[in-house]
């Protein structure tokens, strides 16, 4: 297992690092999740200041990830971190419940989001279904046509661009992440030389019918509100997974985790200031999220019938790019479990030529496709949402039980505000999963069936591997460089 044919290349600097994390982060949310937080407030400065809290507490799990990630700089670092600290059968678990459902059900739902971005674009040209049927067991209908093999094309397109080196890989994110975050910015910047802006849309409340939502000055109001925007920053521990191809990861991490939140942060409070100068908070919550967002109605107001090309382009790129920072960490999860015995070998295998795990780019982008074909991904992405907070709990705990447990050991960076900011990250990760759990309790179900699913193949594997090497668990400070899954370039 410690052949080259299993050794990954720390091929990330600084600036690809920041790149993947912020290019998986911004997505839709910004664009799509005014309205609803709107709904559960009712005011803009509400509003704006549940984006703000959402961040901070997304910046104190990159702030706790950080030290954790520095203690075990390997590839899938999550999953690692989790079997450290809790024993192979929890790190297995997480692992298994990220591949099966949690980020390559995303996956499958951000290349359909492309296809249907690119209709939009095209003034709905593409759009041909060729069969429609109900799926047995989720009683949703299902359709095949065009934006569906779209679908998979960009898949397997996006899948085919990773497999290539790891610094093109960073590149390529580099370069969409530079475009995404300027169409944000121009977004949120080009509101206030609008001459129809009103700063008076600040002190207005919306008086919107929003049946379904949450609503409500209180804290119900508020939580609901903060979980929109949860949604639209999850993907701040993104690097994470590629920790093991991050050059000088006791520096590059840390900088990537937090610089990456701050700048997320600065542009979600822009352009949702700039959604209220240009629109009264009413108008915000009246918008129909079936047929178009708050974006785009923004900038409509401000450029005419052009908005809905503009959106449908800014839309695809957003898509394309968090579709392609996530296949890009995601592959690293079964590479580091097939290492340390408990998932199939060949996928713990890497190309001798772009020393990446070609086999787990493939497989993940098969199983991404299979997903996209049964329509169900959207389905069981809400399930499996209980599981993603679930592990995002127990990675940050992993960061008191490795203080008490391994005192002396190398910590390139150390949690700022230690024990308070994770500590307060684990306990709003609690009472997230416990609204969960009151809000949506068969879905709550049906996420422990998914992650419990995994314990007979966890059985399976470490009966055969009952004893496997695992990475040490700091780097040596004599080679901040190197790690024990890595090789240099």
């Amino acid at each position: 297992m410690s052949t080259n044919h299993h050794q990954l290349v720390r091929g990330l600097g600084p600036i690809a690092a920041i790149s993947i994390n912020v290019g998986n982060i911004i997505g839709t949310g910004i664009f799509l999740k005014a309205r609803v937080m709107t709904c559960n407030v009712g005011t803009p400065w509400r509003v704006i200041l549940a984006w703000i809290a959402a961040g901070l507490l997304a910046l104190a799990g990159a702030l706790t990830y950080a030290e954790l990630t520095t203690m075990r700089p390997h590839a899938g670092a999550e999953y690692v971190i989790t079997k450290d600290a809790y024993g192979r059968v929890w790190g297995f678990l997480n692992g298994w419940s990220q591949f099966l459902i949690s980020r390559t059900a995303s996956a499958a739902a951000l290349a359909v989001g492309f296809a249907i971005f690119m209709n939009n674009l095209l003034d709905g040209k593409i759009k041909a279904v060729w069969l429609t049927f109900t799926m047995p067991g989720f009683g949703h209908e299902v359709q095949l046509g065009s934006l569906t093999v779209i679908a998979l094309i960009t898949l397997a397109v996006t899948t085919l661009i990773n497999c290539a080196a790891v610094s093109v890989s960073g590149h390529v994110a580099s370069l969409i992440t530079i475009l995404k975050v300027l169409l944000v910015l121009g977004v949120g910047v080009a509101a206030f030389f609008f001459q129809g802006g009103d700063w008076g849309n600040f002190s207005m409340a919306s008086t919107a019918s929003c049946e379904g939502e949450v609503t409500g000055a209180g804290l119900f109001g508020f939580s609901a509100a903060m979980v929109g925007a949860l949604w639209a920053y999850d993907g701040w521990n993104n690097i994470s997974y590629m920790a093991g191809e991050v050059k000088h990861p006791e520096r590059n991490l840390p900088l990537a985790l937090i610089a990456s939140m701050l700048i997320i942060i600065v542009l979600y409070v822009l352009v949702n200031v700039s959604y209220y100068y240009v629109m009264t908070p009413t108008e915000v919550a009246s918008v129909d999220a079936n047929a178009t967002s708050v974006a785009a109605e923004a900038i409509r107001k401000m450029l005419g019938p052009a908005a809905v090309t503009l959106m449908a382009a800014v839309m695809m790129l957003s898509s394309w790019g968090s579709l392609q920072s996530s296949i890009l960490g995601t592959a690293r999860i079964p590479y580091a479990m097939a290492r340390d015995g408990v998932f199939f070998q060949s996928l713990a295998r890497v190309s001798k030529n772009t020393k990446v795990p070609v086999i787990s780019l493939v497989v993940q982008g098969v199983w991404a496709g299979v997903l996209t074909l049964s329509g169900s991904f959207d389905q069981l992405t809400d399930m499996a949402v209980f599981a993603f907070w679930l592990f995002y709990g127990l990675v940050a705990g992993a960061v008191f039980i490795f203080r008490w447990r391994e005192p002396d050991a190398v910590r390139p960076y150390k949690t700022w505000g230690y024990p308070v900011v994770p500590g307060l990250f684990i306990l709003t990760t609690i009472y997230l999963i416990g609204t969960t759990i009151y809000n949506y309790p068969a879905r709550s179900v049906i996420g422990l069936v998914i992650i419990a699913a995994g314990l007979p193949v966890y059985w399976y594997f470490s009966s055969k591997n009952p004893e496997t090497p695992t990475p040490g668990p700091a780097l040596p400070p004599e080679e901040p460089g190197v790690g024990p899954d890595s090789i240099r370039e």
